[in-house]
């Protein structure tokens, strides 16, 4: 984050602004770069259909791009109406094919570690864009260990039960991550971005064990799941509005304020894993007997009540977004 510097559209001609803060690519190159991230988030042939209705929403709601027409793109690659060869041909510039890369590899690693198919797929894209292997191979190698991250701490506490749960400390450890995780998509990496979930697992883990639960990976992605959260969309939504960034004209309710510097509005990322980790905690403090439809409901509830929370602790996200080096982003997974 630079002080000073104003990130939106050039007058003359629109450009959308990179996730790096320091390039930009033409709307048909971000069409592109959309284009191959959504290949790559059906390259398995094995999303489940609700996790396909999360994307396809999420490319209604983005929409409003200017020239970028994402609800056609998603039908373009359902359809089969587009190659990895054609897109490869739309991304003129070397800060563009690596954004694509980056953002494809990303999308195949957000539900865990990569299929046969989608490893293919990366190394045909990695061709393709004509990138070079030892970066390239370099940055997949960093995002699978991101995604890879155990839920569990080496030297975890033994789980607590009933009354030894510390109600606050746990309310407290939600917006802590709830305010790292609004602070990460303010950063400009797609590492960063690619944090967000591991860090909303473990924050379901954690309270999980607080109430005497021993939670695996398998169990944790279901409730995610259960309460509308997918992890390949939810990173295609994360990433999406930081790629089309100054064109997607109101985010988050006005978020940004005076900020008008930064590239994306953290309120989505705050919202979510406030509301996750609060919707454990009623789900297991109860002994894990709400239904499906009730979580979904308290979901939905906590998601509008952390919207509401957004603006009281954007200053804080914007703090700690100051303090955090995303070279590191590996090493704060783990420790977290």
């Amino acid at each position: 984050m630079v002080a000073g510097r104003n990130f939106g559209p050039a007058p003359a001609t629109k450009r959308v602004l990179h996730l790096t803060e320091k390039r930009i690519v033409t709307p048909s190159e971000t069409r592109a770069i959309v284009s191959l991230s959504l290949l790559a988030a059906f390259v398995d042939g094995e999303k489940h259909e609700r996790e396909r209705a999360e994307i396809k929403r999420i490319a209604e709601g983005l929409s409003q791009a200017d020239g970028v027409q994402l609800p056609m793109l998603y039908q373009d690659v359902l359809m089969k109406r587009v190659s990895l060869a054609s897109v490869a041909g739309e991304l003129k510039t070397p800060d563009a094919r690596q954004l694509a890369y980056e953002m494809a590899v990303c999308v195949c690693d957000a539900d865990g570690t990569q299929s046969e198919a989608e490893r293919a797929f990366l190394a045909d894209a990695r061709t393709a864009l004509g990138l070079d292997a030892s970066s390239a191979t370099q940055f997949t190698q960093q995002a699978e260990a991101i995604a890879a991250v155990p839920l569990a701490p080496a030297a975890a506490a033994p789980a607590a039960t009933g009354p030894a749960v510390d109600g606050a400390a746990l309310d407290q450890a939600i917006l802590n991550a709830a305010i790292l995780n609004g602070a990460l998509e303010l950063l400009p990496e797609t590492l960063s971005t690619m944090a967000i979930i591991p860090l909303q697992m473990k924050l379901v883990y954690r309270v999980g064990k607080a109430h005497g639960y021993e939670l695996d990976s398998g169990h944790v992605k279901d409730f995610l799941a259960t309460v509308g959260v997918g992890l390949t969309s939810q990173y295609l939504e994360q990433a999406g509005r930081k790629l089309l960034g100054g064109l997607l004209g109101k985010m988050g309710g006005g978020l940004l304020g005076g900020l008008g510097k930064q590239a994306v509005s953290s309120g989505m990322s705050f919202a979510t894993t406030y509301a996750l980790g609060h919707v454990a905690k009623r789900y297991y403090a109860g002994g894990r007997t709400l239904s499906t439809q009730m979580l979904k409901d308290a979901f939905a509830g906590l998601t509008q009540e952390a919207q509401g929370l957004q603006t009281r602790y954007l200053p804080a996200m914007q703090e700690k977004a100051r303090t955090l080096d995303a070279g590191k982003v590996l090493s704060m997974v783990r420790g977290a």
